[in-house]
């Protein structure tokens, strides 16, 4: 079986505006979702979620604050599944919290993993 990463990218919006509510139901959203595929046995690992700040090093010692500051999404976090295929690792990326907000997964093998 393969390894695919499935990489959560957000709009670049700010969650301080997100009522504890919502917050709690999203959270509900993304544990249930990732628990159906760990109840398949397809999760190899997955990553913590990622601070909002940070910096980004460029050719020439070029340092820039935030990861962000070229794009309007964020990247918030990740996991690793396994799958037979690309195709079946999309399927698993289907119904990912991310993209009832606005986000999107992209889905990468991994080399070396078969």
């Amino acid at each position: 079986m393969k390894e695919f990463m499935l990489l959560f990218r957000q709009p670049n919006f700010e969650f301080s505006n997100v009522s504890p509510k919502e917050m709690g139901a999203l959270a509900k959203k993304w544990k249930d979702w990732a628990g159906g595929i760990a109840a398949q046995g397809k999760i190899a690992s997955s990553g913590p979620r990622l601070a909002m700040e940070g910096k980004v090093l460029k050719p020439g010692g070029v340092i820039t604050d935030g990861p962000f500051v070229e794009t309007q999404e964020i990247l918030g976090s990740f996991i690793i599944i396994k799958a037979e295929t690309l195709d079946e690792a999309v399927t698993l990326a289907h119904g990912c919290p991310a993209l009832d907000t606005g986000g999107s997964v992209e889905i990468r093998p991994i080399y070396g993993s078969d």
